[in-house]
């Protein structure tokens, strides 16, 4: 028994002694932690060089954009071809992607060889032979009947401008075909296969063998957006947020980017790390001074460099005694495979000796220890920066999606991930710990790169019908510019309709009278109680006028709620909760017992009789309340303060929300004649001549019409720009066949457009992987305000992600790129009709003056054309387009429409003084 731990003891100390004698040789081989995380730091400075326009012409790691912008989302199916060329053999195959929910896909291949006369040629002769292994393939497997997609994994540098078109940068791994560097591959092999005939094939897509790999193992685990290959050469990619992607036009979405890592270094980076025996290598190779991070890493060279280094030790007596045999002395005799067998866990000291003696070598067992642990050495350190590189584009994938911890998959694949026994368990092992915020699993691609050009070519094949169904589905949305003037000229019938006594009647444009004959000159002066209803809030106000050089308002107020219980019950008890909500301020204010004149905001279409007389013509905006449509609103409030019977005001004016606009700004601005509100509701109101308002007795002055627009189109005048979701909305509303335009343009309904969108496109399994999610099934849930914010300029994907997550909706990238394109298109029409609606009111304005030039100023508020990021400009744009005569100035309401309402009062206040003076 001793004498057995003796010997164990001997080996150890062997083993120990081999051990450190080749640690002390490779000393500069073997890379600390610090070092790794200092690489990582380099390459993420050359990923963003690449990048960069001004920089990528220099940058070594190139960076190039595939124009791949979507991994697999499980929907896609059909039969696809592939073609795999990157190494000795060139491999075709037919993938089946079944389409009944199980994600299965079926496979058939074939290699054929790819001769050296073939890969050192003449370039045609070279995509003559793919074509004439493509056409037996496809003959075999009986494939003429029917035009077949094919995608194309070519594993060489190209520069990419669109998926299927990528010219070749520079070829590698001994390919040095002659004529197409420079050229389009994807047109090149068009072309023979279009002279070799007889198959009908849509080439859509170019793949390099790494973005294959992500591909392949996207198509099983969703969470995968990195890609890397280990093997003969060496390469990354990974998904890029489009606005980091200078070479390409656009910011929406993400592409996968090709790093072409391999030449990381080249500019003399690596230099610190680089060994005597990696210059030996690239000297010895084709291309000298190229490719020197591959060359670091990958299998073509692994075993080459233990080659190298095994001379170099043999020659200085530290293995087998000084001597060296012929084939050791033989470039290329030492392979990586070799390296693999040499490593492995049990059988690798015998493996080595076997390996070795076939290489004409004497080995004994300290030289077998020694050469174990130099392949150790080299493989490791291939892991090490292989995984230094892989940690710095997960980091960067973290910080692009502003994570503190990512969950990702990385889709592996290579022969020397593949087949060396330790290799892989190393890599996660660096990986996990350089980057312990990201949260990494390793897939290995189990069909290789030729099923992930069939899953490129798939998804870009979903993408083009999902695209044309997208397309179809907003193409009403999509207004040209006669359908815009035929909307202007259609409101301007109706707004002339609406003045006319005998046409009032049926005019879907009710242009009521608002009894307002005049704007503020600046000499009104006391205070003022003003009442703003008009949606959900309800404002009091107490405005103090201030006229002469002191010339100023001061307002305070207090906002407060009105319940769903209370719009929809009964109007004595709306009126009543008002009057209770007006007391509560009074006594905040501690003003009970003083008679203030009031104006009464009430922004709902109201037939009036005179500037304190308004007969409501009927609810809008979620209002139901009972007993109220064809009453007098002011008579209505002045019951209430009775029942209470708490306090007493001068009720002088009740104001349209429109009309207290256009006043809050002609007290700052008296050229200001139009009020536009496009908020919860839209309305309209303008200064019209008395001679043109029939409903009204008076030829003389001006008055301002509210046009209560929002009932534009309820004759159906406009049905050609309706579309079935407008419809949709419109059966879904409390005021079915009512307020129509009002239902294109305010927001209170364009979020519930937008929904009825989403919920056609998921059913249609265009969104959301056709999951319709409870929250989305909820009327009213897609409020506008998320349209204002999904198309915010300074909004990433991201945060748009993060929007419809609040929302219950798990989307992705592509999700998220669609319901912001949805948004716009609804906004855009929004913003353009009501555009066209207002070139119709300012042309008539100008005409009834009679002026060939127009300047006149529009008072606007409400939360869309305030909030919306693009709302009010393309609606000043289509102004402009349709009423070039009119030189027209929007500005916005900073008060609202309360301090109109003060305004209006103080004018009525004003002109009634005057009355009695000249009486």
């Amino acid at each position: 028994m001793f004498a057995v731990h003796l010997l164990s003891f001997y080996f150890s100390k062997l083993k120990e002694d081999q051990i450190q004698k080749v640690d002390r040789f490779l000393y500069h081989m073997r890379l600390s932690d610090e070092q790794l995380r200092d690489i990582m730091m380099r390459f993420r400075a050359e990923m963003e060089n690449g990048l960069s326009r001004d920089t990528n012409p220099t940058a070594t790691v190139k960076m190039l954009p595939t124009h791949v912008r979507s991994t697999p989302d499980g929907s896609e199916k059909g039969e696809f071809l592939a073609l795999d060329l990157g190494g000795s053999k060139f491999k075709v195959l037919r993938v089946k992607i079944s389409d009944d929910g199980k994600q299965r896909v079926e496979m058939e291949s074939q290699l054929y060889p790819t001769p050296e006369e073939i890969t050192s040629g003449k370039g045609t002769d070279f995509f003559d032979h793919i074509a004439e292994c493509l056409k037996h393939f496809m003959e075999k497997k009986h494939m003429n009947t029917k035009r077949h997609p094919l995608g194309f994994t070519f594993s060489f540098p190209c520069s990419q401008t669109k998926l299927d078109k990528g010219v070749l940068l520079s070829w590698s791994k001994h390919f040095k075909a002659r004529g197409v560097q420079g050229t389009d591959v994807v047109d090149s092999l068009r072309k023979a296969i279009d002279k070799t005939g007889g198959m009908d094939v849509d080439v859509l897509a170019l793949v390099n063998d790494t973005v294959g790999t992500m591909m392949a193992c996207g198509y099983d685990d969703q969470y995968c957006e990195v890609g890397a290959i280990i093997g003969t050469g060496t390469n990354a990619c990974y998904m890029e947020e489009m606005r980091h992607i200078d070479l390409v036009e656009g910011d929406e979405g993400r592409m996968c980017i090709n790093t072409e890592w391999g030449s990381f270094g080249d500019d003399g980076s690596l230099e610190d790390i680089r060994t005597e025996f990696d210059r030996d290598i690239d000297l010895g190779s084709i291309n000298p001074g190229k490719q020197l991070f591959e060359k670091l890493i990958s299998g073509m060279y692994m075993g080459e460099l233990v080659r190298i280094i095994l001379v170099k030790m043999a020659k200085k007596g530290l293995l087998f005694q000084g001597r060296m045999s012929d084939a050791l002395c033989t470039k290329g005799k030492f392979q990586t495979k070799h390296v693999a067998e040499i490593e492995k866990y049990k059988e690798g000291l015998s493996n080595a000796k076997a390996i070795l003696a076939d290489l004409g070598l004497s080995p004994s067992e300290d030289d077998c220890i020694a050469v174990q642990h130099v392949c150790t050495i080299v493989s490791f350190r291939s892991a090490n920066l292989c995984a230094a590189a892989l940690s710095a584009i997960l980091n960067r994938l973290r910080e692009n999606k502003k994570l503190k911890c990512l969950r990702t998959t990385v889709g592996m694949d290579g022969t020397v991930y593949r087949t060396h026994p330790q290799y892989a368990k190393r890599l996660h092992k660096v990986v996990r710990r350089l980057v312990p915020d990201c949260h990494v699993r390793f897939l290995l691609s189990e069909s290789g790169s030729g099923k992930g050009a069939a899953m490129v070519t798939a998804v870009a094949y979903r993408l083009v019908s999902q695209r044309k169904q997208i397309d179809e589905t907003l193409a009403p949305f999509i207004l040209s510019r006669q359908h815009l003037q035929d909307v202007k000229d259609k409101m301007r019938v109706e707004l002339e309709r609406g003045l006319k006594k005998d046409t009032h009647h049926s005019a879907s444009v009710k242009m009521l009278p608002s009894y307002v004959c005049g704007t503020p000159d600046g000499t009104e002066r006391g205070k003022f109680l003003a009442l703003d209803l008009g949606g959900t809030n309800f404002r009091v106000r107490l405005v103090k006028i201030y006229s002469g050089l002191r010339k100023s308002i001061r307002m305070y107020d207090k906002i407060y709620t009105i319940p769903l219980e209370i719009m929809q019950g009964t109007g004595e008890e709306l009126f009543d909760h008002i009057v209770q909500c007006i007391s509560d301020f009074l006594d905040y204010m501690g003003m009970k017992n003083a008679r203030l004149p009031l104006g009464f905001t009430f922004s709902f279409p109201c037939r009036q009789a005179g500037i304190d007389k308004g007969s409501l013509v009927s609810w809008t905006k979620g209002f139901k309340a009972t007993d109220c449509e064809g009453q007098d609103v002011v008579d209505m409030l002045r019951e209430a303060m009775k029942r209470r019977n708490d306090f007493d005001l001068d009720i002088v004016a009740v104001v349209n929300d429109t009309v207290g606009t256009m006043m809050t700004c002609a007290y700052e601005d008296p050229n200001c004649e139009i009020g536009l509100i496009v908020g919860t509701g839209s309305n309209v109101c303008y200064m019209e001549e008395m001679r043109n308002i029939e409903t009204v007795e008076g030829e003389d002055g001006r008055m301002c019409v509210n046009t209560e627009w929002g009932g534009f189109g309820d004759n159906d005048c406009i049905e050609f720009i309706r579309t079935k979701f407008d419809r949709e909305v419109d059966e879904g509303s409390l005021n079915q066949g009512k307020q129509r335009y009002e239902k294109m343009t305010s927001g209170m309904y364009l979020g519930e457009i937008v929904r009825q969108i989403l919920i056609d496109l998921t059913k249609r399994g265009l969104l959301f992987r056709g999951q319709i999610s409870e929250r989305l099934r909820t009327t009213g849930i897609f409020e506008t305000k998320f349209l204002s914010q999904i198309e915010s300029d300074h909004l990433a994907l991201l945060q748009v992600r993060g929007i419809l997550q609040q929302l219950g909706l798990d989307s992705t990238c592509d999700d998220s790129i669609i319901v912001k394109e949805v948004c716009g298109v609804v906004s855009r029409r929004a913003a353009q009709i009501c555009g066209a609606g207002m070139a119709a009111v300012t042309d008539k304005i100008r005409e009834n003056r009679g002026l060939e030039q127009l300047d006149i100023t529009v008072g606007v508020d409400g939360t869309l054309y305030k909030l919306h990021p693009h709302f009010s400009l393309i609606m000043h744009q289509t102004v402009k387009e349709l009423a070039p005569k009119c030189n027209v100035n929007f500005l916005l309401s900073e008060d609202g429409s309360g301090k109109g309402a003060a305004l209006i009062t103080a004018v009525a206040c004003r002109l009634r003084e005057q009355e009695q003076q000249n009486k």
